[in-house]
């Protein structure tokens, strides 16, 4: 039996990650600038990455890339996470009707990925998320200030300037969703740091969405399960 193995997926802005212990899945997240969790032994640790690697020492043999994940039609350049959620989605989303699967990971970058029932790769979409979008208005504008809460206006015309940016933003994200999303021909999965709260503000009737926020993680826990069982 496999036990007690540990997981790391170096974010844009922050580090994911999971413990895989007796069948069972436990998942955190910490900043870049932390320290190594305790009990987390870095020569076995399994990780991945899409950001700038932290400044703990990670083995490279260790190391899960796009290369080694067996899907159709995936190039070696797409994103490593990208490739996570797609197995993770395929191997966990009850799928009778086969229809395709839309993943919108929510986080730094909104990476919005369709693949058919068989897993065969259609491709995607990559737009600014959330705080990246707001992060920007601000440091390119005179005035503008990155808003202190997020709670999202229901109305669509707004006077005050914060929650005119929180509306405009979210519908930005929620937008392209809804642009892409086909309820008869596709299942929506939402995952990421900001999956949440775009799950609230989207149009769409919430039994049409799968909210599975830490699906890459769970990827990289199938994907290596799947490698230890071929060795």
């Amino acid at each position: 039996m496999i036990s007690d193995i540990n997981f790391l997926l170096v974010g844009n802005s922050r580090l994911h990650w999971a413990k895989y212990s007796k069948n069972q899945s436990k998942f955190f997240h910490t900043k870049k600038e932390h320290k190594v969790p305790e009990n987390i032994d870095l020569d076995q640790l399994i990780w991945a990455s899409v950001g700038k690697l932290p400044n703990f020492l990670l083995k490279k043999e260790n190391e899960i890339k796009t290369k080694d994940i067996q899907l159709s039609n995936l190039p070696d350049y797409f994103g490593v996470d990208r490739a996570l959620a797609c197995i993770a989605a395929l191997k966990i989303i009850e799928n009778p009707f086969k229809k395709d699967l839309l993943i919108a990971d929510f986080g730094t970058i909104l990476s919005i990925t369709k693949l058919n029932s068989n897993g065969s790769i259609i491709g995607g979409q990559l737009l600014p998320g959330f705080l990246t979008q707001l992060k920007s208005m601000e440091q390119n504008t005179k005035n503008l200030k990155v808003p202190k809460k997020y709670d999202i206006p229901i109305k669509d015309f707004l006077i005050n300037t914060e929650e005119a940016i929180l509306k405009g933003v979210i519908n930005s994200l929620t937008g392209v969703i809804n642009s892409l999303f086909n309820p008869e021909k596709d299942i929506l999965i939402f995952c990421g740091g900001d999956s949440q709260l775009l799950t609230k503000s989207l149009k769409t009737q919430k039994e049409n969405i799968i909210n599975a926020p830490n699906l890459v993680m769970e990827g990289m826990i199938i994907h290596n399960l799947s490698i230890k069982k071929l060795a």
